[in-house]
């Protein structure tokens, strides 16, 4: 049954464009008193009377008038109230220590030519990954997540190489784990003022996946052991994978930043205020 005194946690949002030809906004919400999750519709009138700040993830709110299908899983929602604003992400400060702290990673590679790539791309892009979020709603989704997460599959893959796998190029593992997801600053546009995140269409236009870029970028410049782990971070082709890790015979370090970059969006938060 559906109550107003339920406090609702904002999940993802999305505005596309119905067959008339106006605007529908979708938005996910997750209950906090029971952790179901609600999915709901607003159409463009009701967008255009609310501020687009309410649909920030992490933000707490109230549905003060809707229509629900007999489930109640479902909405069609007139009006929502804001309860508690969420943090839209690191502070600048915050993302200058992210950044700096991987840079102290990638200084760790012994191998000149690729220590030299890896961080002259960090520093020629710095701007762009401060702020770049890691997903659009499933984990890290916030001004500098992408940060938050390649720091914590760097701290993840210290700790298997260390613990269990020394026999590793750790150079090449250091490296992919950096850049795995370098296409993400391509890939997601994120609103500064509000929040929120959406696809870029021109990378949408000109690349496949964020995978492919990382992919492309390595092997254009000749670190093509680099480029196969990120090629398989992903882990299965309908997973958005170059490499399937269900094929044989492939060698043991392809699998390597799946398994790290799997955990970190596994265990990743969806907004920064819980960081």
């Amino acid at each position: 049954m559906f109550s107003k005194e339920v406090i609702y946690e904002v999940m993802s949002y999305s505005v596309g464009d119905t067959k008339a030809g106006t605007k529908m906004g979708k938005l996910q919400l997750k209950n906090t008193e029971d952790n179901t999750t609600l999915n709901c519709i607003l159409w463009e009138e009701t967008l255009n009377r609310l501020d687009v700040k309410l649909f920030r993830v992490g933000n707490k709110v109230r549905i003060v008038s809707a229509t629900f299908n007999e489930r109640y899983n479902n909405c069609l929602i007139s009006s929502l109230e804001l309860i508690e604003e969420a943090k839209m992400g690191l502070e600048p400060a915050e993302r200058d220590e992210y950044f700096n702290k991987i840079i102290s990673y990638l200084e760790q590679i012994k191998d000149t030519e690729l220590r030299d790539f890896v961080i002259g791309y960090f520093e020629e892009h710095a701007d762009k990954i401060k702020v770049s979020p890691a997903a659009k709603s499933m984990h890290h989704n916030y001004i500098g997540g992408l940060l938050v997460h390649t720091l914590e599959c760097l701290d993840l893959a210290k700790v298997v190489i260390e613990q269990s796998f020394q026999n590793i190029n750790k150079d090449n593992a250091i490296a992919a784990c950096a850049l795995h997801d370098i296409g993400k600053i391509y890939e997601y546009v994120i609103n500064t003022e509000n929040g929120l995140i959406d696809y870029d269409e021109n990378f949408q236009r000109e690349w496949i996946s964020h995978s492919q870029y990382g992919f492309s970028l390595c092997m254009t410049h000749g670190f093509k052991q680099v480029a196969k782990m990120i090629a398989a971070h992903h882990g299965r082709i309908d997973w958005g994978a170059i490499i399937d890790l269900n094929q044989k015979d492939l060698e043991n370090y392809v699998y390597f930043v799946h398994h790290v970059d799997d955990l970190s969006a596994k265990f990743g938060k969806t907004s920064a205020s819980m960081l």
